[in-house]
């Protein structure tokens, strides 16, 4: 259905709410996982209705790509009634899979809707092939395995449960043992098990002696703050090779609640990195452009995580590092009038005759100049203000979805 070779590994891309499925889609992933309005670990992300979901699903399918859901809460007593209706409204329109957790959701899953593939979300901690082993008995055909696991202990598991196998490949990592961190619990009354989470892991911390109140003495700080459990983000653009030789099924990029500059970034140079290794694995070489793009997207300085055992690259990130400003996102693409002309809602305000490039959906970011703005009723215009929507004129030619971005000099 997808239209790729079975032996190929998958590209899996978030999609929180549908014009990051259409950017997902545009620059190439081969799936994407989303989810309803309850029930997921995200639940401020917009997500979809009912509707919205057999839409996604439709137009995933035109363009031939899967569709996973996530239901990967942790349930109550009072919550399965509503579990049920929904898995059994999940089963009318047949996703390409649903991502769980929660054991009691799986047993009910798996009774009211027979036939649909279930995954296990990383929530589930799988550290071991016998615990995978079990779950492929319970009817589970893909494993999201736990993130403190190495590359060697997860080749070990797929090799020996000789089940799909589904690893992080780029984003955000938690700080605690795989997601289940009682943090946000404790200081906003917000259940990360629950989709809530506020992210205290984020927050900026001092110390403060008890008879000195008032007076916070830093621990490890920038001037921007301290960030004692800020955890640096995942990043293995240069390491495809050995993730796809480890037997991985499905490279998953985090970010479902992140914006579509990082969507579109992250997916395309992934894309670029796994077709450029199966088109010529012995030619095969990480290229600096895929870095440079990488950098420029949001992120909390890279790591490797626990792929490779390195102690190094676990340790938290305490300067909370930024990307360089060196290119702000603009607009994304709506329409294209005679092949160079973009119509599009701007994003934040640029000029007449502004640096911009187009990150386009296959090959190199273009160079481009604003050499137009018009407003919709064709009047010039010298500004483009944030929320309004323009037509640019371009040196170069662009397409629906592509992402425009003003180059700061």
């Amino acid at each position: 259905m997808d239209g790729r070779p079975d032996d190929k590994i998958e590209l899996l891309a978030p999609a929180g709410n549908y014009e990051k499925l259409e950017i997902a889609v545009h620059y190439g992933a081969d799936a994407v996982y989303l989810a309803g309005k309850d029930f997921s670990l995200r639940n401020f992300s917009e997500n979809f209705t009912p509707e919205e979901l057999e839409k996604a699903l439709l137009f995933a399918r035109k363009a031939g790509v899967k569709v996973y859901v996530a239901c990967n809460i942790f349930s109550r007593n009072s919550e399965q009634e509503a579990i049920s209706d929904y898995l059994k409204s999940l089963a009318r329109i047949a996703p390409d899979a649903v991502i769980i957790a929660d054991p009691g959701i799986l047993v009910e899953a798996r009774s009211v809707m027979p036939g649909i593939p279930l995954h296990l979300s990383t929530q589930a901690n799988t550290t071991n092939y016998r615990a995978a082993l079990f779950w492929k008995e319970m009817g589970v055909t893909r494993i999201n395995t736990a993130r403190e696991l190495s590359l060697k202990e997860i080749e070990e598991i797929a090799s020996l449960s000789n089940i799909e196998i589904e690893t992080f490949v780029h984003g955000a990592m938690c700080i605690s043992y795989s997601g289940r961190c009682l943090l946000s619990n404790f200081m906003e009354n917000r259940d990360s098990n629950r989709g809530e989470c506020c992210q205290p892991c984020r927050f900026r911390y001092s110390v403060v002696e008890e008879t000195r109140p008032g007076r916070y003495m830093p621990v490890n700080e920038d001037n921007r703050g301290t960030y004692i459990f800020n955890s640096r983000d995942l990043c293995m653009i240069g390491h495809i090779p050995e993730m796809i030789n480890a037997g991985i099924t499905s490279l998953k990029i985090e970010g479902r609640m992140k914006g579509i500059n990082y969507l579109a970034s992250a997916v395309k140079i992934y894309r670029e990195a796994i077709d450029s290794w199966y088109d010529s694995p012995s030619e095969y070489n990480v290229k600096d452009e895929w870095i440079d793009e990488l950098s420029r997207i949001s992120n909390r300085g890279y790591c490797t995580g626990f792929y490779f055992g390195n102690i190094n690259e676990t340790i938290p990130n305490y300067l909370d590092i930024k990307p360089p400003t060196e290119r702000t996102f603009i607009g994304k693409v709506i329409g294209v009038e005679n092949g160079n002309i973009a119509v599009f809602v701007v994003r934040n305000r640029f000029f007449l005759n502004d640096p911009v490039d187009i990150l386009r959906k296959k090959g190199p970011v273009k160079r481009d100049t604003i050499k137009r703005i018009l407003d919709m009723d064709g009047i010039d215009v010298k500004a483009a203000r944030s929320g309004s929507m323009v037509k640019v004129l371009l040196e170069n030619k662009c397409s629906a979805n592509d992402i425009l971005r003003k180059i700061e000099e």
